[in-house]
């Protein structure tokens, strides 16, 4: 996986570095949903049950490059 300099900077953050890398990775490759932005980025989502909340991955438009990673707390597990 490759990573813009944001991700790895905002992962140092306390709420961000408890999300484990395999998490990014599984929802980025088998997200429950996913929603292209109007700028190409890739929105995301899969459930995390050891947290039982819905894990957010932001791709850049090439689907490889992530951009954030974040606990939706708004997200009900359906698209908008």
């Amino acid at each position: 996986m490759k990573f813009t300099q944001y991700f790895l900077h905002i992962r140092r953050r306390p709420d961000r570095a408890k999300i484990r890398s395999e998490w990014i990775e599984d929802t980025a490759k088998n997200a429950d949903y996913t929603e292209v932005q109007a700028d190409g980025r890739i929105r995301k989502w899969k459930r995390i049950k050891e947290e039982d909340k819905f894990l957010r991955v932001i791709l850049l438009p090439d689907g490889e490059t992530v951009h954030n990673a974040f606990f939706d707390r708004s997200f009900r597990g359906e698209t908008k």
